[in-house]
């Protein structure tokens, strides 16, 4: 047999007529392209994964300070020489000087060397010794000495400054002995309150009586000062000897503590007798004697100390017409019985010491014991530094034992930022944020739980009002508008989208707030109006020919209810205003007020969900509807063609296989309620309450972050905290996304055979 063999042309390629060769240049190119463009999308998808993962480390880096364990670096401990059995020590703001009170008198000592840089005798002892010494509020405290009398003293601390050094220089001032016990006894525990107009010295003249005087001075136009002096002599109705004395800096409220326990308040705001209450027991052991007291910064939270080592806190609480002192907190107890304490001059923090020489470092609000450290010896006396950076401790030899502390946010913890604390001025533990006060005493109340609960709230009522009408909407343009009219929807509501949240904060705030307060009943009244307008309207089609509705072309029905929807809305405000009338007599926010409890605020949680449910209508709607109408035709015809009305077909077929798409449209809309901004800072009171009632308002994360960041001193407790609500925030999204994904692949998965 004979083979053909077939020649090629010269010139001619063998791939010729093959146009989809590997070969081409054509294919080269394509392929080198697709190459860098899937490069290029990969490395755009690295850097935005990057760029997260660096924000969330700038975030943390902020937060992380906030719970680092608070420390204490000892020092090299200081013999004051020539001074033993020390009553009372503070320091200055540099802590470089220590004022030390002693039976003899009171010295300043370096802290460098243990040096006495001034040893002057007190003017005015005349032989006495000092037996006890008040609390030191602003340098002024007062002496009881043994003979029955008291002393006024006041030091201060002022700063030289060299070219190459600082020098602290103290400054005694020593006031006029007031005679307090006529009868010479020695004055064992002593309260002194200095106010602008005079001052009240409480003493101890008896075991359980009590001397309080009260000096007036009042300056005329003409002439020198004069002072009214008025005295009291008060018995107590305890059974053991009074141990512990202190009196609040407004001279209102006086409280002694007994050897046997008790606590008694004594009150001083009227003009008359004063007004004794009952005991109650401070320790928890019966028979335990109060050893040490006082107020912590602010003198709202009254401090004591126990023999059996036991410490509490303890507040004047409101019941009914009364008062009556309750304890708020109690905290770790001491081996032995405390000797000694100290109030931090910045916050509500205080040091604690006891016999055997162990010191805690407490703070008042969160009852948390911060620090335990070891005194090398037995301390009498012990001070936080004004700075409230150091801790200096003095034993009966006169030596001091030094801390440097490291505390900057002593305030915050877990259940400080999520849980109920008893604050001061509250009748129980709560749920507070307020960051501010007016007074350098007040304390920051950072709990971050009423601004998740305002940002879930706000949340909730933006999607009850855009859910339903976004998903609606979307299946009535996908499976049933006319697509000539769909074209002019569908861009209409995406256009909406491009709306600044700002605007609509606005616009909520400033005209949507005061005009809803007027027609509140009516608005309440829509969902039941229209809906009912609309089925009458549909009921009455029906009942026109055939002939004349087929005039019109289907899909475009839409177009005649809306005159309809419009005069529903008209008639529900006015029969909003005749319910108010008949119902509510005629004024809806009383009646709120008187039968339900409610109060209203005219910028609160309603105008808050319509003007945000306006804004996350149009992202809910686009997506959903691209779902739904990217559901396979062959679907729903096959469901058509077995009999089905469009409706069955809608919610039976295209609704479950548009399920993934719709169910990424509602957690898209819910990410971006949550993060809304400006509409919740505008268009609510931004108080933050935890109240579901939809008349009053709340504060959200994000609104919080944008009003107090730009105020918060950097580095500061605050600061970070906002950068914890923005962490929150962040973890808040991420977990969303996160389940609404897995749900996503899981639903379609389910529908994947349809």
């Amino acid at each position: 047999m004979s083979q053909a063999v077939q020649s090629t042309p010269a010139g001619a390629s063998e791939s010729s007529g093959r146009p989809h060769d590997l070969a081409s240049p054509r294919r080269g190119r394509r392929l080198a392209t697709d190459r860098i463009a899937q490069r290029v999308v990969t490395l755009g998808g690295l850097a935005i994964i990057a760029s997260i993962v660096a924000i969330f480390v700038v975030i943390a880096a902020e937060v992380w300070p906030l719970f680092r364990p608070p420390s204490a670096a000892p020092g090299e401990p200081v013999q004051a020489a020539g001074i033993s059995d020390t009553i009372a020590v503070f320091t200055d703001e540099y802590r470089e000087l220590a004022c030390m009170v002693s039976p003899s008198g009171v010295w300043f000592i370096s802290l460098k060397d243990g040096g006495a840089v001034t040893a002057a005798a007190l003017s005015g002892l005349d032989g006495a010794t000092i037996a006890s010494t008040s609390a030191v509020s602003g340098g002024t405290f007062a002496l009881g000495l043994s003979d029955g009398r008291v002393l006024p003293v006041r030091v201060s601390f002022a700063a030289e400054f060299g070219e190459h050094d600082r020098r602290v220089v103290p400054d005694l001032v020593v006031g006029e002995p007031l005679k307090i016990d006529l009868d010479g006894r020695p004055i064992k525990a002593i309260s002194h309150v200095n106010r602008d107009a005079g001052h009240n010295i409480v003493a101890a003249v008896a075991p359980n009586r009590l001397a309080i005087v009260m000096v007036e001075e009042k300056k005329s136009l003409v002439g020198p000062r004069t002072k009214q002096e008025t005295r009291f002599e008060v018995s107590l109705p305890v059974e053991g000897e009074i141990a512990a004395l202190v009196a609040d800096a407004r001279g209102e409220d006086v409280f002694a503590g007994t050897s046997s326990g008790e606590l008694v308040w004594v009150s001083l705001r009227g003009k008359g007798e004063p007004m004794v209450s009952r005991p109650v027991f401070g320790p928890e052991q019966p028979g335990v004697g109060v050893t040490v007291m006082g107020f912590l910064l602010g003198d709202r939270t009254l401090v004591v100390g126990d023999a059996a080592g036991g410490v509490s806190t303890w507040q004047l609480l409101a019941d009914d017409q009364t008062k009556e002192l309750t304890q708020v907190g109690r905290f770790a107890a001491h081996a032995g019985p405390v000797v000694a304490w100290a109030p931090s001059q910045r916050d509500k923090g205080f040091a604690t010491a006891d016999a055997a020489g162990h010191v805690h470092l407490n703070y008042g609000t969160t009852g948390r014991t911060l620090l335990e450290l070891d005194a090398p010896t037995r301390p009498t006396a012990i001070t936080i530094t004004p700075k409230s950076d150091g801790l200096v401790a003095v034993d009966a030899a006169g030596r001091l034992s030094r801390w440097t502390l490291a505390n900057p946010n002593p305030e915050i913890t877990w259940r400080a930022l999520f849980g109920r604390l008893w604050y001061e001025g509250y009748g129980e533990p709560d749920f507070v944020w307020q960051s501010t006060g007016g007074t350098d005493d007040f304390e920051a109340k950072l709990c971050l739980t009423p601004l998740v609960f305002g940002t879930l709230k706000g949340t909730f009522y933006a999607l009850i009002l855009a859910v339903p009408l976004a998903l609606f909407a979307a299946i009535h343009a996908s499976q049933f508008m006319h697509p000539s009219l769909k074209a002019v929807v569908k861009p209409t509501v995406e256009i909406m989208a491009a709306l600044p949240s700002v605007v609509l904060g606005f616009i909520a705030g400033l005209w949507l707030a005061p005009t809803l307060e007027v027609f509140v009943p009516g608005v309440f009244l829509l969902p039941v109006v229209v809906p009912v307008l609309i089925l009458l309207a549909c009921a009455l089609w029906q009942l026109i020919p055939q002939t004349v509705r087929g005039r019109i072309r289907p899909g475009l029905e839409i177009v005649l209810l809306m005159p309809l929807v419009v005069a529903g809305g008209w008639l529900a405000f006015k029969l909003g205003a005749v319910v108010e009338r008949l119902c509510l007599g005629g004024d809806y926010r009383g009646w709120l007020l008187s039968a339900l409890g409610l109060t209203f605020d005219q910028r609160n949680s309603l105008v808050v969900g319509m003007a945000m449910g306006f804004a996350v209508i149009p992202i809910i709607f686009t997506i959903a509807e691209d779902s739904l109408s990217n559901v396979p035709r062959h679907l729903t015809a096959g469901s058509l063609a077995l009999g089905a009305t469009r409706w069955q077909t809608a919610v039976r077929v295209v609704l479950p296989t548009a399920s993934p798409g719709i169910f990424s449209a509602i957690m898209i809309g819910f990410g971006r309620a949550v993060g809304e901004t400006m509409i919740v800072l505008m268009a609510t009171g931004n108080t933050p309450v935890m109240d579901l009632s939809i008349f009053n308002g709340f504060r959200a994360l994000s609104a919080n972050i944008a009003v107090e960041l730009p105020e918060a001193p950097e580095g500061g407790t605050l600061f970070r905290v906002l950068f914890l609500a923005a962490l929150l925030l962040f973890v808040m999204t991420f977990l969303i996304n996160t389940a609404a994904e897995l749900v996503r692949l899981r639903l379609r998965h389910r529908y994947r055979y349809l």
